[in-house]
Order: structure tokens, then sequence, then C-alpha cells
């Protein structure tokens, strides 16, 4: 099965979503994970929704191979900011076995982030046992406090 691809207007709504949030103006759980590029260096900002599970924040990647997640994997740390607050993250890719409870949490952590991943063709109801079988498909990371 090919991986899904991203559509056409998502990179004009996320750079819509940074400039509001650079406003200083929060756009719900939405937050600007910026992260080096793993070829440039130059810094790279994508709008996460990050969600707590056990008391740790995590994000998932809404496509597998997104160009935000394999520079975040390759820098390890970031900014996490939401509207003009900003403070340091390292970045933890999850194994695909630890991931799966995150990604079970997913559409009852974030219900309004499951019509993405439906949109996706990621999952088609939307259930726990679809999201948890995301996992070793979509990078997972947990974002910890520096």
């Amino acid at each position: 099965m090919s991986e899904p691809t991203p559509p056409w207007w998502l990179k004009p709504v996320n750079k819509v979503n940074m400039a509001i949030q650079k406003l200083g103006i929060p756009t719900g759980p939405v937050r600007v994970l910026t992260v080096p590029g793993r070829t440039s260096g130059r810094a790279r900002p994508t709008p996460v929704t990050p969600f707590e599970v056990d008391g740790q924040l995590f994000t998932v990647a809404g496509y597998p191979k997104a160009d935000w997640a394999l520079n975040a994997r390759a820098a390890g740390a970031g900014t996490l900011t939401r509207g003009r607050s900003s403070h340091r993250v390292s970045i933890v890719e999850l194994s695909a076995e630890d991931a799966r409870p995150v990604l079970r949490a997913l559409p009852t952590k974030l219900p309004q982030g499951v019509g993405f991943y439906k949109r996706s063709g990621l999952v088609t109801q939307g259930s726990a046992d679809e999201f948890e079988a995301l996992a070793g498909r979509c990078p997972v990371f947990r974002l910890d406090p520096v």
C-alpha cells in the first residue's frame, strides 16, 4: 500500500497558522515546533498539535514521511511555541511498541485531530484500534522540556 501524501492546501494553511501564532495569538491546541533542517540547518517551523498522555507531551506525524518529522528525528531538539511563549524541548522518537498506547489515546485526547487522519486515509473510523495500528508507520515523538 502506498503512503498517503499531504493535500495541496496543507502548506498554505500551515503558513497562515504560523503567521497567526507569530502575532501572539494562540490557535487552540496547535503549537509551532521549530527544528533545524537536516541538510540546510536553517530553522524549520511547522504547526503540530501536541497532547498529553500520563503527564507527558506527545505529537504524531500526520503523514509517515513528513519533512518536519524527518527533521525532528535528525535534530533531537527544538523549540515549541504557543502564541508568544516558547520553550526548548528535546524530541524523542518512540519505538513502535512504545508508540502503541500513545496512538491508542490519540482519538480521546485529541478528538479534533481524528478528522485529519480520516481525510488522509490513514484511518477510516477513527477508533483507538485503528490509531494503535499506525505504530511503526506514523512517527510519534515525546516532547520533553529542556
